[in-house]
């Protein structure tokens, strides 16, 4: 989502034209409106959180990008702070799968 800055009357700052943050908004009540559908359609297991969690990462990266202005940062700046939440669910999810590998080796040699 490229975009012009316009510059300001004092010529040294710019900003981003409203539409583009209107848009954003948008974006948000749509999302917002799809993760509440997920409850009103009553969706389970898994499906159901798949997505939950799937709108809400959609709507923290937006939120992340326009409004937090990541998406004109430098790429230095953006792996700064997005790599090491990243990392972090990587290990979640290595620690989940080895979980389930010692429960199944627990329920297998110990029963």
């Amino acid at each position: 989502m490229q975009t012009e800055l316009q510059p300001t009357k004092d010529g040294g700052h710019q900003e981003h034209p409203i539409k583009l943050y209107l848009v954003v908004w948008g974006l948000l009540f749509v999302l917002s409106a799809c993760s509440y559908m997920v409850d009103y359609f009553q969706f389970h297991g898994l499906l159901r959180w798949t997505l939950i969690i799937a709108f809400m990462l959609l709507k923290a990266g937006l939120i992340v990008a326009v409004f937090m202005h990541m998406a004109w940062e430098r790429l230095a700046l953006v792996y700064a702070i997005l790599l090491p939440p990243l990392a972090l669910l990587v290990l979640v999810g290595l620690m989940a799968l080895e979980g389930g590998h010692t429960f199944l080796t627990r329920t297998l040699f110990f029963h």
